[in-house]
């Protein structure tokens, strides 16, 4: 989608004329753009002709977290298939030590809401990907079949995961009720953290962009944070302070929770990614 298409449908959407539509980073599918209006005030748009971004869906989970959480995220002002206009967020700096701890204080406020079941009302993304959310009663059997086996599908349906590792996979798969527990209850997590999805400003944390929300066991969020080194030693102690980090989890349930964003990763960028699957396989045996 061109910036003169873009401008076109914001112009209708928002029922005035734009002084300019700027291209900025960031987007792996789809077009980002900034939005001047005349006031002197920002919008942000990501656009996607293709519909491949599944752009309702990103809007869909940005309302859910403002409506259902106090996590900032930017607050959608549009959405169709191919537009999604957001509130501009401003950044000034990247994450210190006191930006750790003030992510730790809302992502553990974050992980104390729940719900009546694993997943969510409806599927959401993870990525471009559908990431699928059947309410389950159980999360092991969640993770195992929605997460874990799913992606492992996907990413062996278009030719980025080897028989042999899909096979390993599958294995291992079957040993995760000895290697999980059953959390107390659901917890909304983000789903995404990483540091290119936090925006800072004054030292603290601004925005959490591009979500893929649903309600799971909030370690898995943590194991997550830990794969790309998003926040360190004061993310964690902090946030240990407000709830409990059960043993084992540093030691061996981060690491099975982390073969799930490799997966992602796998099929979109395969790679040394793949490798990190198989040599996480080959640690626990399989």
């Amino acid at each position: 989608m061109m910036a003169a298409e873009v401008r076109r449908e914001a112009e209708a959407a928002l029922g005035v004329r734009l002084t300019s539509v700027r291209p900025l980073g960031g987007g792996c599918i789809g077009e980002v753009y900034r939005l001047d209006l005349p006031d002197g005030s920002r919008l942000v748009a990501k656009a996607d002709p293709s519909h491949k971004a599944h752009l309702e869906r990103e809007a869909y989970m940005l309302r859910y977290l403002r409506e259902n959480s106090d996590l900032p995220v930017p607050e959608v002002i549009y959405s169709s298939e191919t537009l999604l206009v957001m509130e501009f967020v401003e950044s000034d700096g990247d994450i210190s030590g006191t930006v750790e701890e003030h992510a730790a204080e809302m992502l553990a406020d974050l992980h104390s809401l729940s719900w009546k079941a694993f997943g969510l009302e409806r599927d959401t993304l993870i990525g471009s990907l559908p990431q699928p959310n059947p309410p389950s009663e159980s999360w092991v059997e969640f993770f195992c079949e929605y997460r874990l086996l799913y992606l492992a599908r996907v990413a062996r349906e278009a030719g980025r995961l080897p028989a042999d590792t899909y096979r390993r996979l599958q294995r291992f798969a079957d040993t995760l009720p000895g290697r999980l527990p059953e959390p107390e209850r659901p917890a909304l997590i983000h789903g995404d953290v990483w540091s290119g999805n936090v925006l800072v400003r004054n030292g603290r944390v601004a925005a959490f962009l591009d979500p893929a929300i649903y309600y799971a066991d909030p370690e898995i969020e943590l194991a997550f944070i830990t794969l790309f080194n998003t926040f360190g030693e004061r993310f964690f102690r902090r946030y240990a302070e407000l709830r409990d980090l059960r043993e084992g989890f540093f030691e061996e349930r981060r690491d099975v929770y982390n073969l799930y964003p490799l997966l992602v990763h796998t099929y979109y960028f395969g790679g040394s990614y793949l490798g990190s699957v198989e040599n996480t396989l080959t640690r626990f045996g399989f």
